[in-house]
């Protein structure tokens, strides 16, 4: 998966910032980055400061481009735009205060074209990544709402699974007078329709089970009500995508099981693409398959946003934070 990622950004340059610009497990990615010198990385933080860091680790970051809020050159126009971004939900003051910490500021590079890709989270938490690209960056057109996806990869075979990270439940989204705008089926097919997408640029060919825990009816529930409403908005939405729901993962992954309980189905016992009915039971499936079942997981990936940004675990070593940055920079 790496060897063809790489060569996407050897034909197609890109630069990615770092939010945590200090930190050592960034420093290694970005010292073994600038020797590899397929994928270009700033890094943010007081000069001194990253500087005195790499020099501690012994990481050549000789060369690379390292801004620090306190002193970047355009940081009015920055504020200027964060203002205007906003839409009034906040002052240049407040904007000035935020962009004075690495993760609005980081975010800002990407809005304004200093940055393909950014990647943070070795010390800041997922909210204090997504929220600034919720704000600044933006969701993209047609996009309702940010969701995740983790590859997972044994040998030759490659997984997608979603959402694992981001969203805790499906509830129906209502205006100020309470009519639904956006069902909580729509949402969950709305992270399907992403997953697979996430999938296909990993080179996945997905063929997509919207999992729960009855398959084609063998069990009742509003939570299953749930998820066989958004398999049909899936297949409404994107009727070229191999989907079925809703099915139980032995049946998604066992063809003698799939076929048996979901006759006829091309998904069923054949799925490589799962998507979970809420965050609970998501990042469990995912973190039983890396544990116990030997697969590396990558991610989690953001989808639905106007540029790649992707957080860490705080628990991340330099290794990860390695690859999350190629997976990151290749989705520019």
């Amino acid at each position: 998966m790496f060897e063809n990622l790489v060569e996407i950004l050897k034909a197609n340059p890109r630069k990615i910032v770092y939010t945590e610009g200090p930190d050592a497990r960034i420093l290694a990615s970005a010292a073994r980055l600038k020797k590899d010198g397929f994928l270009t990385p700033v890094l943010v933080g007081n000069v001194d400061e990253v500087k005195a860091a790499a020099a501690k680790g012994g990481f050549d970051i000789e060369g690379l481009e390292i801004l620090d809020p306190a002193t970047y050159p355009e940081m009015d126009k920055m504020v200027e735009e964060f203002v205007a971004l906003r839409k009034g939900k906040a002052t240049a003051e407040d904007a000035r205060a935020a962009l004075s910490k690495g993760n609005y500021f980081g975010t800002m590079l990407v809005k304004m074209g200093k940055a393909d890709a950014l990647l943070g989270g070795a010390t800041y938490s997922t909210a204090d990544t997504v929220r600034p690209a919720l704000q600044l960056v933006k969701t993209k057109k047609g996009a309702n709402l940010v969701s995740s996806c983790f590859i997972l990869t044994r040998g030759d075979e490659m997984l997608a699974m979603g959402d694992c990270a981001i969203n805790i439940s499906y509830e129906d989204k209502k205006d100020k007078e309470g009519n639904v705008v956006l069902t909580a089926a729509q949402q969950l097919a709305e992270v399907a329709v992403e997953t697979a997408k996430t999938a296909k640029a990993f080179g996945i060919d997905p063929k997509v089970a919207m999992l729960s825990y009855s398959t084609k009816g063998s069990g009742k529930g509003p939570a299953v009500d749930l998820v066989r409403e958004a398999t049909a908005i899936v297949k409404q939405t994107a009727p070229d995508l191999a989907v079925d729901g809703e099915m139980q993962f032995d049946a998604a992954v066992s063809p003698v099981v799939g076929q048996l309980k979901f006759p006829g189905s091309p998904v069923a016992g054949y799925a490589n693409t799962f998507i979970f009915p809420e965050i609970q039971s998501g990042n469990i499936g995912y973190k039983i398959a890396q544990r116990l079942g030997g697969f590396a997981a990558y991610g989690p990936i953001l989808q639905g946003l106007n540029a790649p940004i992707n957080d860490l675990s705080r628990g991340c070593d330099a290794e990860e934070v390695y690859q999350m940055s190629i997976i990151t920079a290749a989705l520019a």
